[in-house]
Formats: C-alpha cells, sequence, structure tokens
C-alpha cells in the first residue's frame, strides 16, 4: 500500500484509546472545578463501561441523548 495512502487512513481512522477518552473527560471536570473524590469516581464508573460497552453502543447512546 502506497505511504501517503497508509498515512492519509490513519488519519481519518484514529484508533480509539481508553486513556484518550478519559484525558478528555477528566480535562472537562477538572475545567468544571470539579472536586478530585468526583473525578476519582468518573474515572473508576468510566473505566468500568470500557469492559461491558462497546464503542458503537457508547457512540449511539451519545447521539440519542440529550447532551
Amino acid at each position: 500500500m502506497d505511504e501517503n495512502v497508509k498515512a492519509i487512513q490513519n488519519m481519518l481512522f484514529e484508533p480509539w484509546k481508553n486513556g484518550a477518552c478519559l484525558g478528555y473527560v477528566i480535562t472537562a471536570l477538572e475545567n468544571l472545578d470539579y472536586e478530585p473524590q468526583k473525578i476519582q469516581e468518573v474515572v473508576c464508573e468510566m473505566r468500568e463501561l470500557f469492559d461491558w460497552i462497546s464503542t458503537d453502543q457508547a457512540d449511539k447512546h451519545y447521539c440519542n441523548s440529550p447532551y
């Protein structure tokens, strides 16, 4: 496969990373001045959900949510 095609595919289809997702959430909660204990609770819950909910299920839930 041409290197340029691979580079474009990598930009368009960035692999899912749980750590990156958690980083976004932690940053958002810190920006909203959440207490560290509450942030820890959210992070723990999200880590649990990564094992039980697929990325497709999470995306559908987000798209159908009022947020």
